[in-house]
């Protein structure tokens, strides 16, 4: 076999890091109004007060993760002066973590020492609520918990008890508040009311970037991450005009741009081009298909995968009413609640726009009626691939 040697190479990027997900800008662009909604949210706390609990809700990749660390981060470097302040936040993303048991404990293990650690099992639930209270009110003082992707808890137990802890008398020497994040746009309808009063007591909504935010955020990271000189004329506007078009998403926007870059150093070139934009689109697109699935909402995945097993028994294209029935079956035997036939109907317009389906509407005229059908756009293969894990669970 041939000798592989690897050896450094400048020609294209300065600080590659730039274009990933983990790298934090010192000003968080093209997300203004919503910034401004959630510092407002955010204020009680600078002022000593109690804080608000906060949802932010909007598709992947809109910024909600990425604003809430960059206020908090803001909040914090404020608070540090401010005399008897002390303020403490955590963040726990949920994805994995299916109840409040499960949250619970992580939330208990982030709080304490790495040899004092709880099991995932083996403890009544009310147990586990005594020690995280216990430990909040060790910790004491203004304690902020972020739940990213808070719609993967199935139930809602520990989204009524910790916005109430400290009226309930669970916690007296900590202040509460809680920052839950959801990519499920029907995620607060689905909560019970007695939930939703609390934990959406301030609601701040991120909407899909349009091109001219997203040429915002990808000019912000390029004049970090490449060398001068070495873009070609429209090619942030091509990837941001391609983010804007498949999902105003800034994380697949900045993954089109990276992908460019790689290919133009791959190819070693010395600029990159449109040329290399329109390749990378075409590489990252399935890849960007199986991601979009595993990052949508359970309720979304269920309804794609009622979608899947009527076109695996070839009944597709397939009516609005046969989708519903058999989402509807798959909701049950996961054991949890359908939602209504109009958020049915609004996942399939989103996976429309997303081109993972594609819908036709059909007018019979007084006969007939009006009627949409559906089937889909990409294959069942790479659809079962970014459902990959829900089919796990699914009997």
């Amino acid at each position: 076999m041939t000798d592989i040697t690897f050896s450094p190479t400048s020609a294209i990027f300065e600080r590659r890091e730039a274009l990933l997900e983990e790298w934090t800008p010192d000003e968080l662009v093209g997300r203004d109004e919503e910034l401004e909604r959630f510092h407002a949210a955010l204020q009680p706390v600078i002022n000593g007060e109690s804080p608000s609990n906060i949802f932010l809700y909007g598709k992947s990749g809109v910024g909600k993760t990425a604003a809430t660390r960059y206020l908090l981060q803001a909040l914090e470097r404020d608070a540090e002066p401010v005399p008897e302040l002390d303020l403490h936040t955590i963040e726990i993303n949920c994805d994995g973590l299916n109840s409040s048991y499960q949250v619970a404990v992580a939330l208990v293990n982030e709080l304490r020492d790495p040899a004092d650690q709880i099991s995932n099992t083996g403890y009544p639930q009310a147990s586990v609520y005594q020690f995280l209270f216990d430990e909040l009110d060790r910790v004491g003082g203004t304690v902020l918990i972020v739940l990213d992707e808070v719609d993967h808890i199935r139930d809602d137990s520990l989204l009524y008890k910790l916005p109430r802890a400290r009226s309930n008398g669970d916690v007296t020497d900590a202040k509460l508040g809680v920052i839950g994040i959801s990519n499920d746009l029907d995620f607060r309808n689905q909560l019970s009311s007695k939930v939703r009063s609390s934990l959406c007591e301030k609601e701040v909504s991120f909407s899909a970037y349009d091109a001219r935010e997203l040429q915002l955020v990808l000019q912000q990271r390029e004049a970090v991450a490449f060398r001068d000189d070495v873009l070609d004329d429209g090619v942030v506007e091509m990837c941001a005009a391609y983010g804007a078009k498949d999902s105003g998403d800034a994380r697949q926007a900045l993954d089109l741009l990276l992908e460019a870059g790689d290919l133009a150093r791959e190819n070693n070139g010395e600029l990159v081009t449109e040329s290399h934009v329109r390749r990378a689109r075409q590489r990252l697109q399935t890849d960007q298909v199986v991601e979009g699935i595993r990052n949508y909402s359970n309720h979304g995945q269920f309804v794609l995968y009622a979608v899947t097993l009527l076109a695996e028994r070839g009944d597709t294209p397939a009516r609005t009413k046969d989708i519903l029935s058999a989402y509807e079956r798959v909701a049950i035997e996961e054991g949890v609640d359908p939602v209504s036939e109009r958020s049915v109907r609004d996942y399939l317009g989103e996976l429309d726009q997303l081109g993972i389906i594609s819908s036709t509407e059909y007018n019979r005229g007084k006969g007939g009626g009006k009627y949409k059908e559906h089937e889909l756009e990409q294959s069942i293969s790479s659809v079962k691939t970014g459902l990959s894990e829900l089919l796990e669970t699914t009997p």
